[in-house]
């Protein structure tokens, strides 16, 4: 068997993108809220959180805010998921 050296490696790149509402609905599950729960919680209808899970309504800075502050993550966590899947992985 060879070993290799950790230079070797290259980085895994991902594979899947998640959209905002995926990003949402992950960390509400991970909270193990309900979208009621998560209500409560951020200020934001039921209704709208539904929309938002399910990419229906475009996200906007304040409710982008009211989620993160939720969750205690940074905004951009939920804004741009693309961007900060590492961060995402590490809110797990």
């Amino acid at each position: 068997m060879k070993v290799r050296k950790s230079n070797e490696f290259v980085p895994a790149k991902a594979h899947a993108t998640l959209t905002t509402g995926e990003v949402i609905k992950m960390l509400r599950e991970l909270k193990g809220w309900t979208q009621v729960e998560l209500t409560k919680h951020s200020g934001i209808s039921a209704t709208n959180i539904s929309l938002l899970e399910n990419d229906r309504v475009d996200i906007g800075k304040k409710r982008a805010e009211q989620l993160a502050k939720a969750f205690a993550v940074h905004p951009a966590i939920i804004m741009f998921p693309e961007y900060e899947a590492r961060e995402i992985q590490n809110a797990a």
